[in-house]
């Protein structure tokens, strides 16, 4: 059963120029594996983390570098999730968490679903 569902939209150029402005960004919101991206990817992974909120509901026990996306070597995107954000998870009962990117155009998008198990409200 699908318990969340969430979307967002980055605007690199944009997202890059607050990285710039702001550098501190980068410890704040991304693991030391994902700091080494191309900004493309890294406002990629900024939207598919807030995708991942929106799913949720809000983020009340969500931490920022509780969130790594990396891809399978096919190239899919995928979530490890650690700390309190991870308990959250497990707190609501969530089976699994589908997750898309793409960046096209001078934007980047995300989609994240969260499943649980019927009957199981979280």
């Amino acid at each position: 059963m699908i318990a969340g569902i969430g979307v967002d939209l980055v605007d690199i150029s944009r997202f890059e120029s607050t990285l710039d402005r702001t550098p501190r960004l980068l410890e704040r919101l991304f693991s030391p594996a994902e700091r080494a991206l191309k900004p493309r990817s890294l406002a990629a992974r900024y939207a598919a983390k807030e995708a991942l909120i929106k799913a949720l509901g809000g983020s009340d026990g969500v931490y920022w570098t509780d969130i790594e996306v990396w891809n399978e070597s096919s190239g899919r995107p995928q979530f490890t999730l650690s700390g309190s954000t991870a308990d959250v998870i497990v707190a609501r009962g969530i089976t699994a968490v589908h997750l898309s990117m793409s960046h096209d155009a001078g934007f980047a998008v995300a989609y994240v679903i969260l499943e649980q198990n019927e009957g199981n409200p979280g």
